[in-house]
């Protein structure tokens, strides 16, 4: 049985939605999947912020359709596609992704969009090399706790400076 007009403007309209949220949105063949590793899939994306969108090519495009930040998207949609979509850990999002496709050896990664440009998979695959928003959280706060050593060292060195200053001075004023 085919979807009525109402579920699928329900679909596209909740595709809308996901896709305003995400900074990256990955095409991918999930053919051959069976629910339970679709399951799979959502469960390890889920963590990182990440859906993964099963919807026909056609109610994609309707959804993309005169978005200059999505409509690219139009070249990867083809055979049976699935949407992954990532608000904000998009190589956490494409590490957890890569890893159930080794696992799976069933799906096919086509491309991706980001920011309104089109990546092809090689493009999507590197992503999974940037840091993870925790890593990230990490690098700055020990950047940021060195930083602070060495002004507080640099502090703790101007009264014994000055010291040896005014002593220097003083003994010259002496000889």
């Amino acid at each position: 049985m085919g979807r009525t007009r109402e579920n699928k403007e329900e679909v596209v309209a909740d595709f809308k939605g996901l896709l305003k949220e995400s900074q990256l949105a990955v095409v991918i063949d999930y053919q051959g999947l069976t629910v339970a590793e679709i399951t799979d899939l959502r469960r390890r994306l889920r963590p990182l912020g990440g859906t993964c969108k099963i919807a026909k090519n056609t109610l994609v495009r309707i959804a993309v359709d005169g978005d200059e930040k999505w409509q690219v998207m139009h070249e990867h949609l083809k055979g049976s596609s699935a949407i992954l979509l990532v608000p904000e850990d998009v190589g956490g999002a494409v590490k957890a992704y890569k890893a159930f496709q080794k696992d799976s050896k069933k799906t096919e990664l086509r491309g991706g969009v980001m920011e309104g440009r089109s990546l092809t998979k090689d493009q999507v695959e590197a992503l999974a090399d940037l840091p993870t928003k925790e890593q990230l959280y990490a690098q700055i706060a020990g950047a940021l706790n060195a930083l602070a050593t060495k002004i507080a060292v640099g502090i703790k060195e101007v009264p014994s400076s000055i010291a040896r200053g005014i002593q220097a001075y003083s003994e010259k004023e002496e000889g």
